[in-house]
């Protein structure tokens, strides 16, 4: 980041004072006025977009990496995996380039789930006593040392967020048959 961005940014955005942003940068507190007061913008060089090696790998490593990214974190390859296994294709670029490339494409995918609504949600409210939210589960309990089916139903006030657990006996419909 350009040395005048950090000194309006610590300046604009946090709210520095003058004093310390001159105590931390070096240039004398009037020099830091200066820049704040000057609409000087610092010059920026564009890279040119050059061909890289891994771009005739680039699908097939977004494939490799779309499809490690439903395992388990244990049973994911590692980029240095990756690198290798481009080797064995033909690959003859730098671990380097597979790893931006792998980081490019996970902070790709972070931005494109923080701007998908995510963590949109509609609260729910209620007055007290006016709702609850009720389900029935199935667990097993050992009752004078017999293994026991039971019905579970879990009741949560929607305000207060209390809960009531109780559980039934599980209660076989068909009629019992005497066999004689």
């Amino acid at each position: 980041m350009g040395f005048l961005n950090v000194i309006r940014r610590w300046a604009l955005r946090n709210k520095m004072p003058i004093r310390e942003i001159s105590r931390r940068t070096g240039p004398s507190r009037n020099s830091v006025r200066n820049y704040l007061r000057a609409d000087i913008v610092e010059p920026s060089f564009r890279t040119p977009t050059r061909p890289s090696k891994l771009d005739s790998f680039a699908v097939k490593l977004y494939g490799w990496l779309v499809t490690e990214r439903r395992k388990s974190r244990k049973d994911r390859r590692t980029a240095k995996q990756m690198h290798a296994d481009l080797v064995k294709h033909g690959f003859d670029g730098s671990y380097e380039r597979v790893a931006v490339f792998g980081r490019g494409w996970k902070a790709d995918r972070q931005r494109a789930q923080q701007t998908t609504g995510r963590e949109t949600f509609v609260p729910l409210v209620s007055q007290p006593g006016e709702a609850y939210q009720f389900d029935w589960s199935e667990d097993w309990a050992i009752i004078g040392g017999e293994r026991v089916k039971l019905q579970v139903a879990h009741i949560e006030l929607s305000l207060s967020r209390a809960f009531l657990v109780r559980a039934y006996l599980f209660a076989d419909p068909r009629p019992s048959r005497d066999i004689s």
